[in-house]
């Protein structure tokens, strides 16, 4: 029930939130969380409808939300490790050679929390009617930490079914004037995402 005394209102914790303060995780991406730089929350809007009624048309809500693009970015290694698996990823997924970069992507370690299943390994789009299942290699769980201000886990934003749909490219120049580092960038799609306590059960309802 709401409340409408003014005491009951404020809120009890007055820590503000900080963009440095995070942790980023993708199962599918170890070498890559490792150096990632920057992650987003990112932001959804729903459309509306129009009630027709003979005065003025009347905005309701509609039933459909879209989802904005899951965007990080992450330092590049020297061998280019982290490059390379998230550059496999996304051409396991086109496979633009042949089809065994499909088949080997899919044979590739437990990507999904908690078990991957086992009818997506099989799934080939060459060869059935079916596409490949969200339980399948294609895709995989992330997760977006929000520490506090001790860096001590407090929020979780998790991604569920995440695959990635582009990856920036490397830019080297010898005229460089400082030391500088290489890094990219990586846009991913989702299902959705859930916020909850870190370790607890993910809700909608702040408490």
């Amino acid at each position: 029930m709401t409340t409408t005394n003014a005491l009951s209102r404020q809120p009890t914790k007055l820590d503000l939130a900080s963009p440095q303060q995070f942790k980023f995780s993708i199962i599918k991406l170890p070498k890559v969380e490792y150096f990632c730089t920057s992650a987003n929350v990112p932001g959804i809007s729903m459309a509306s409808a129009l009630q027709q009624t003979p005065l003025k048309d009347i905005p309701v809500p509609g039933d459909k939300l879209t989802y904005g693009d899951l965007e990080i970015s992450f330092m590049v290694d020297e061998n280019l490790d982290n490059y390379r698996e998230m550059h496999g990823w996304l051409t396991g997924i086109g496979f633009p050679r042949d089809r065994e970069q499909y088949s080997n992507m899919l044979k590739s370690n437990v990507d999904r929390f908690p078990v991957i299943g086992k009818d997506s390994k099989k799934t080939d789009p060459g060869k059935v009617v079916s596409g490949a299942t969200p339980i399948g290699p294609i895709y995989s769980d992330a997760t977006l930490n929000i520490l506090t201000s001790k860096n001590t886990s407090n929020i979780e934003v998790r991604f569920s079914d995440v695959f990635p749909t582009s990856l920036s490219g490397l830019n080297f120049n010898q005229q460089a004037a400082d030391v500088e580092y290489l890094s990219a960038t990586v846009v991913f799609q989702y299902r959705l995402y859930e916020f909850a306590k870190a370790g607890k059960k993910a809700t909608d309802i702040v408490t």
